[in-house]
């Protein structure tokens, strides 16, 4: 074993497998970069030029690849609220609040160091674990991975901002829109319409940038500033390794935590930064900053996002059974080189397991490092001018989403999704819980049916499941403490308020709030009434969803209706260029209106022709730029975009107008 491993160090410090390393991390960061590619997109990339490669070069770009995207996806999630994939959309609850203020690059220092803290420690965890991790994987069946699905629920609690009541219901939308499709058990379709877009279900890259990413821009353009008004933004990255020394033990727990979840096939990596960052809000005394722009909220889902790929690491390699998306397409690339997954990779081909082990290692700290010397460069970033930035955002957003599925109507479900979102961050009902919802949906459908058919309801009775579940309801002590802590703080600001003479804080207008919170009852109505038409294997989950959370948003409804308002609407959309005032809800759809029209657009003329419109149009009018500013900004986007989609091989949105007529390319 010892001769193994330092001939895999051998190996893996040579000039050629190094070199072919580094391009592994540069490949992997230019990919992380762009929101909603992620992982899969990068290693897709890459399969085709693996033919006839030595297997252990391939291997080192392949390891340099997926180790790198966790680290370098966390950019746009800081800098622009943006989650560069579905494993940073944590970051963004903290990460994009300190950019607003400021602090991005400190930050950006703070997650690029836990991402290198966490993607050694996983490196770490495989090799010792990679000869007695089978029977631990193995003891978790579909009981234990359905309670850990609602460990990940107990999470919501602590997300649920100030009002418990809106955040179990906003995780019962995200569940709910979970389900959409054909039921695991049966296969029949829910709540499709007859739609054949929405028979696979909605994708997680549209729901995390729709609930996410255009809320965010809509509110940047909305108050008509850059996203930082600092100008000076290049020490902070000091600032955020010691960060990280600071806060050394809770990166520790969540590195853990991140090992153990991508260890686990079939949970993946979308749910891993949220139960570290509840676990950091959990586990702190002063929990009143998180959300707000605590850099402890970067640290801990960052810590355990790059270390889950060591995690995951481990069931790919002795079994052959993925963790993740990414994990499933590198096993692909795998097979492709010559390498079979399985027993042998701990016994006759240890060498080149642990030949992964020093790749995943050394291109944890190649691509942090290059991370950390870019951040202070790219943290300027957020001083630009939002109404210059907002145009390539939303075409990045654009491109990024349609890749889902290759399917215009990605765009029209981002639209959806956005305007969902953007009513929710107005009526403060919390998105993470929303999320947290959508991710865990299928599987916890699918564990809970897999464990009731193999075990019967017996299943509650196994050792597994009674360990989770008493972490489950420690998690619940925790969150009931939490909001009993922030009740009672905003009972003593009131007496204040009362006490100084002053009001305290309510909502202005609660006609848009009620008729928000009634169609969510009626979501939920709908929702149980589609559950009747089907069997009762495949309605059994979203009836008792439905019928849980018809109580829970009856109860919001009620409480709005009577005037009884425990928490104010969310006001920060309310400040527009320096001044504060209820715009009404029609101007929160502004600008969605404008990406709405860059919808149907691309559904007429095509995505490229549509951008160029869309950019002169903006620019011109919204960000009054100059003709030859406009111009210059234009063409650069159409370059880009059409060189992006040239070199990754991915498609372009195509509409009426190319079916019709043949268009040169790029256009057609």
């Amino acid at each position: 074993m010892i001769d193994a491993f330092l001939a895999a160090l051998a190996t893996a410090t040579t000039g050629a497998h190094l070199l072919y390393l580094a391009g592994g991390v540069a490949l992997g960061l230019a990919i992380g970069i762009f929101p909603g590619l992620g992982g899969i997109a990068g290693l897709s990339l890459l399969l085709p030029f693996l033919y006839g490669m030595e297997p252990t070069t391939a291997l080192a770009m392949l390891i340099g690849l997926v180790a790198v995207i966790p680290t370098s996806d966390t950019f746009t999630s800081v800098l622009m609220g943006i989650p560069g994939s579905s494993g940073s959309q944590a970051t963004v609850l903290d990460g994009f609040p300190m950019a607003k203020r400021g602090e991005a690059a400190r930050a950006l220092a703070a997650a690029f160091s836990s991402s290198l803290f966490g993607g050694v420690f996983g490196a770490i965890v495989l090799t010792g674990f990679v000869l007695i991790a089978r029977p631990v994987i193995l003891a978790f069946g579909s009981a234990e991975l359905f309670m850990l699905t609602l460990l990940g629920l107990s999470m919501v609690g602590v997300l649920a901002g100030n009002s418990l009541l809106k955040g179990l219901g906003a995780c019962g939308i995200g569940l709910l829109l979970g389900s959409v499709g054909g039921a695991p058990a049966t296969g029949e379709y829910r709540m499709t319409f007859g739609n054949f877009y929405l028979m696979d279900g909605l994708p997680l890259v549209v729901v995390g940038l729709g609930i996410f990413a255009l809320p965010e821009i809509v509110d940047l353009l909305r108050q008509n500033r850059a996203i930082s008004e600092a100008s000076e933004l290049g020490k902070g990255w000091l600032t955020g390794v010691r960060d990280l020394i600071k806060n050394k033990w809770l990166a520790l727990r969540c590195a853990v935590l991140g090992c153990i979840v991508g260890a686990l096939p079939g949970l993946g990596g979308s749910v891993v930064d949220w139960i570290s960052y509840g676990h950091a809000v959990q586990t702190t005394k002063n929990k009143d900053n998180f959300g707000n722009g605590d850099v402890r909220g970067v640290i801990a889902p960052e810590s355990s996002n790059n270390a889950k790929e060591g995690g995951a690491l481990i069931p790919t390699l002795l079994f052959g059974i993925p963790g993740s998306g990414s994990m499933a397409v590198f096993l692909g690339g795998m097979v492709l080189i010559g390498i079979e997954p399985g027993p042998s990779m701990v016994t006759t081909n240890l060498d080149i397991t642990y030949t992964i082990v020093w790749s995943l290692a050394l291109a944890n700290l190649v691509g942090a490092g290059a991370c950390l010397l870019l951040s202070k460069w790219v943290a300027k970033i957020t001083t630009i001018p939002y109404a210059l930035m907002a145009p390539f955002m939303i075409t990045i957003i654009c491109f990024a989403a349609f890749q889902a599925t290759r399917d215009l109507n990605d765009l029209v479900a981002l639209v959806g999704i956005g305007a969902l979102g953007v009513l929710m961050k107005r009526f403060d009902w919390p998105r993470p819980a929303f999320l947290i919802g959508f991710v865990l949906a299928s599987g916890m459908e699918t564990y809970l049916y897999q464990a009731v058919q193999f075990d019967g309801w017996g299943f509650l009775t196994k050792p597994g499941v009674l360990v989770i579940g008493a972490l489950t309801l420690i998690s619940i002590y925790f969150a009931a403490r939490h909001a009993s802590g922030k009740s009672k703080n905003k009972t003593v600001k009131s007496e204040e308020q009362e006490g100084t003479g002053s009001r305290p804080v309510r909502a202005t207008n609660l006609q848009p709030q009620v008729l928000f919170a009634g169609g969510v009852f009626v979501t939920f109505s709908y929702g149980l009434y589609d559950s009747f038409q089907q069997s009762f294997l495949g309605s059994v989950f979203t009836a008792s969803l439905c019928a849980v959370m018809l109580v829970i948003s009856g109860a919001v409804l009620f409480k709005l209706a009577i005037g009884r308002v425990d928490d104010p609407v969310n006001h920060d959309n309310e400040v527009i260029e320096g001044h504060i005032g209820n715009q009404g809800i029609a101007s929160l759809f502004h600008y969605l209106y404008w990406i709405t029209g860059l919808v149907v657009s691309c559904y007429l003329l095509g995505f490229l022709i549509s951008i160029i419109g869309f950019f002169v149009t903006f620019l011109l009018v919204k960000a009054r730029t100059s003709l030859v500013r406009t111009a210059v900004l234009t063409s650069t986007i159409v370059v880009f975009m059409a060189s992006l989609a040239h070199i990754l091989v991915l498609d372009l949105p195509h509409g009426l107008l190319q079916s019709a007529v043949e268009l040169p390319w790029p256009l057609g």
